[in-house]
């Protein structure tokens, strides 16, 4: 436990009946850096951002916010984040700006602080020109930024998200993206959980693989890259008939050699960019055509497959109790699935 973590998880355990959701999970998150918490659909996900957040106990072990246990403070724990689920949780029939309000009143803030802090975030957030629409005609990407927003008004250190992109388009998704990192240069600390490879592979200082309740794998996103195997030299040739001439010219370079013929691809394992210069003299003057020669490493996909032995949109359904995250024992509120689970810490 050090004063440099914002986030910290001390072997978590949750147990529902006989079914192990979380066992023994530990990670830490320095302030001011993002946590990608990345595994397939039952993995424990959000069961572990609900201990974290106070919203279940833990059946084993402990966790700190910004310092705080959430076991014997659990108060200061709720004031020193805020939390973001699944799907947007505004209130559809007040406008962007009454929303705010509302919960800035729920917070205990003045007035003149709601106004200043709502006024600074709607323009952060790109809702200044909807302020005063209300929230059902706003776009889905449109609600998620006012929801994230919202869980902003009492400026947290600590912001939970969970699967925060869920629905969202590609364009809305990058654009919510840029505004992750912006919280990220001010200072906040995030905790991310994803099913989005590329989001994971964007945002994340660090990533913690999760399956079956379980940490399986721990590090940067270019330290699980590299430990799931080297990268390749990709070569594509231009004409179908300089296949087997270009194959050859591989392999005098000492390299094994797999063929996609469909795709008129060559991949062959490589150190590095002196891969790639020797490769390029051989075919220099050669009169092969090439389309593409490059270094291609290992992808987050890649790693996850490695991992699990499925890629992430093979990822099977929860099964149990609750796989997905709902706790059982919290009653009839918390007992759907993630997407009804997003209470406002």
């Amino acid at each position: 436990m050090t004063h440099e973590h914002a986030i910290e998880a001390d072997g978590l355990v949750k147990q529902f009946g006989d079914t192990l959701a979380v066992d023994d999970v530990s990670f830490a998150v320095p302030r001011g850096s993002v946590l990608g918490l990345l595994g397939p659909n039952g993995a424990g996900k959000t069961t572990t951002v609900r201990m974290m957040t106070t919203l279940t106990k833990p059946t084993r072990g402990t966790a700190r916010v910004a310092g705080h246990d959430i076991l014997t403070e659990p108060a200061a724990v709720r004031r020193a984040m805020g939390l973001t689920g699944q799907s947007a949780t505004v209130d559809e029939l007040l406008t962007g700006r009454e929303n705010i309000w509302l919960i800035g009143s729920l917070y205990g803030l003045d007035r003149r602080t709601i106004d200043r802090v709502g006024g600074e975030l709607l323009e952060r957030f790109s809702l200044s020109d909807a302020a005063d629409r209300v929230v059902k005609t706003y776009s889905g990407g449109m609600r998620r930024r006012l929801d994230l927003a919202v869980s902003l008004v009492a400026t947290p250190p600590v912001l939970f998200l969970d699967e925060p992109t869920t629905g969202l388009d590609p364009r809305s998704r990058v654009e919510l993206w840029d505004v992750l990192r912006d919280l990220v240069d001010d200072g906040t600390t995030l905790l991310l959980t994803t099913q989005y490879l590329e989001e994971a592979d964007q945002l994340a200082d660090d990533i913690v693989v999760i399956d079956r309740g379980t940490v399986i794998a721990h590090g940067t996103p270019l330290q699980l890259k590299d430990a799931s195997g080297k990268a390749a030299l990709v070569v594509t040739v231009s004409r179908p008939d300089d296949l087997p001439a270009a194959v050859e010219r591989v392999r005098e370079a000492g390299l094994e050699v797999h063929v996609e013929e469909s795709a008129r691809r060559i991949t062959a394992p490589a150190e590095g960019l002196s891969d790639i210069t020797r490769i390029a003299a051989l075919f220099d003057g050669s009169g092969i055509e090439i389309d593409d020669l490059g270094l291609q490493r290992p992808s987050l996909d890649d790693v996850f497959l490695n991992l699990t032995g499925h890629r992430a949109e093979e990822a099977e359904p929860a099964a149990g109790p609750d796989g997905s995250g709902a706790d059982p024992s919290a009653g009839p509120a918390a007992g759907h699935t993630t997407e009804d689970e997003e209470v406002r810490a």
